[in-house]
């Protein structure tokens, strides 16, 4: 197997599952229509799981998120000439996995009549919209799965593969505690990809993809697991 495959595969299944349980919960017509946010916190710390045991068993390391792989690269022991080939991984696993999610929901796409709704399988918004702390709340939540991340994995001084198990429920975490205020995407592919996949799908009365709002879900991570990954690497 291959990083490129691994990551790819990680990241689409993450996606999947992660989209999927949005999907389930916020669309009209499922079987889990407003079971709420707890099962969309769990079904994501489930998604992480399962991403990053099989990209680490394909090949990867289980990042599945490039504000990580930048943050090991800068501050850690990452091979910095892998760094573009896991990137380009990531937001094509996250692209291909919103996808799948759509076609899987594709009917209840079709009858749901809120462009909100559709909106947020795919991507976040936030509660309340503040740049600023909007901003700060994503870099937060970053820090915490970067440091988080690496406090737990084994070896303590490994900054390279993730466990699957342990992310998970740090994952699951941040989403009950960090999680209200701009639905923590704490992963640029994450939020970008699928923000793509929204805007390029036949869907059926969507609304526009909130372009002014995706940069923060991607300069937010990034700067929050390069502070994340630094304070681990002082301490």
């Amino acid at each position: 197997m291959s990083p490129f495959i691994g990551e790819f595969a990680g990241t689409a299944l993450l996606i999947i599952m992660g989209a999927g349980v949005v999907a389930n919960v916020l669309l009209t017509n499922t079987k889990g229509q407003n079971s709420g946010w707890i099962v969309i916190t769990f079904g994501w710390a489930m998604a992480v799981f399962l991403g990053v045991y099989a990209s680490t068993n394909l090949g990867g390391s289980g990042h599945l998120n490039p504000a990580i792989t930048i943050a090991l690269t800068v501050f850690g022991d990452f091979d910095a000439a892998l760094m573009p080939t896991y990137i380009l991984a990531q937001f094509g696993g996250a692209f291909v996995g919103a996808c799948i999610a759509w076609l899987a929901y594709k009917q209840h796409f079709d009858v749901t009549t809120d462009a909100d709704l559709k909106m947020a399988v795919f991507c976040n918004a936030p509660a309340i919209r503040n740049v600023g702390y909007n901003l700060i709340t994503e870099c937060i939540g970053t820090f915490i799965l970067t440091f988080g991340a690496l406090a737990m994995s084994k070896p303590a001084s490994s900054m390279g593969t993730l466990d699957a198990l342990p992310v998970a429920l740090l994952v699951l975490g941040i989403g009950l505690s960090l999680g209200g205020p701009t639905g923590y995407a704490i992963n640029p592919a994450r939020d970008l990809g699928p923000r793509i996949a929204h805007f390029i799908l036949p869907i059926p009365e969507k609304r526009n993809s909130d372009w002014s709002y995706s940069w923060i879900p991607v300069v937010g991570p990034i700067a929050g697991a390069l502070l994340g990954a630094w304070a681990f690497g002082l301490l």
